[in-house]
């Protein structure tokens, strides 16, 4: 028996057969490779980094287009969820997380992901897994590309239970164990590119500083000038340690004394800034102890996604 022709499958208009597995195939893989700057074009892009990889407990109003609730970008939320909606009774803000337990390796689509959620679901419903699954908008659509926010840290997890909320001991216990897993953590450079942390480690104490560029070649040059002045420093008893690469941004880091006080660097960090703005539009072809300094620093660079 002859095989019937399929003359009333849904193709895209305009489309052949062929033409349309071809476009399905492309979508497939353009679903399935990483985004080089998931928060690229954002004006918090900076914030969103460092929220996502090294601080610990902190939340930041975010404002989200055709989402009339409050919405707050969190760290952590309990379980490792992705999103939470509070109870009308307890204001029905609604909470996402960008440290979840299930996730895929765009950060930027699962947020939209989170977030599109939130916009179709409502109070008492929490949300388990942010794994993008195409069915997302663009983050783009979602958040205004020029809004910054403002983050609120903490050094336990004490604002997961909103005030008047009864608890018990599972909540309980799910609280002191987060509380425990906590690194004393503080924002400082106010006034600089990026965003900046504090953190407290051991013997040490550390800066991890997000500083975005559109020129990661001439950041990197200008990193290797300063530092070939021996001027990539926060002062006494400070080193530059190198930097990480981070969601396609390129974060410098310093070791500090255990016992430094997080304001006290302030000063120094818009010091160093300033330096590396400077250096930045200088197209100068590098020295040789300025080419020693940047082989160094990219042989140490380290990569965290």
């Amino acid at each position: 028996m002859a095989k019937k022709k399929k003359k009333n499958e849904d193709l895209p208009e305009g489309m052949s057969r062929r033409q349309a597995k071809l476009a399905a195939r492309a979508a497939e893989r353009a679903a399935l490779e990483k985004d080089p700057r998931p928060f690229g074009g954002l004006q918090a892009e900076a914030t969103l980094v460092a929220m996502q990889e090294f601080v610990p407990a902190a939340y930041a109003k975010l404002p989200v287009k055709g989402i009339d609730r409050d919405v707050y970008l969190a760290t952590v939320l309990p379980g490792a969820s992705a999103a939470l909606i509070r109870d009308d009774e307890y204001g029905g803000a609604a909470f996402v997380a960008l440290q979840v337990q299930s996730h895929t390796h765009n950060p930027g689509r699962d947020l939209a992901f989170a977030l599109n959620w939130v916009k179709n679901h409502g109070a008492g419903e929490t949300l388990e897994s942010t794994a993008a699954d195409g069915t997302e908008p663009q983050l783009s659509e979602l958040i205004d590309a020029s809004a910054d926010v403002n983050v609120e840290v903490f050094q336990d997890f004490s604002w997961w239970i909103p005030e008047g909320a009864p608890s018990n001991p599972a909540i309980q216990q799910s609280l002191q164990a987060a509380n425990q897993s906590v690194v004393a953590t503080h924002p400082v450079g106010a006034d600089i590119s990026g965003t900046a942390f504090w953190s407290a480690g051991g013997d040490k104490s550390y800066i991890r500083w997000v500083r975005p560029t559109d020129d990661e070649s001439a950041f990197l040059n200008a990193i290797a000038r300063v530092a070939a002045r021996e001027e990539m420093n926060l002062g006494e008893g400070t080193k530059f340690a190198g930097v990480f690469r981070t969601h396609g941004v390129i974060a410098p880091v310093f070791d500090l004394p255990a016992d430094a006080d997080p304001a006290s660097f302030e000063s120094e960090l818009q010091r160093v800034d300033a330096a590396l703005e400077s250096e930045i539009a200088n197209d100068a072809q590098l020295s040789a102890d300025e080419r020693k300094q940047l082989q160094n620093l990219k042989s140490r660079q380290v990569t965290l996604r």
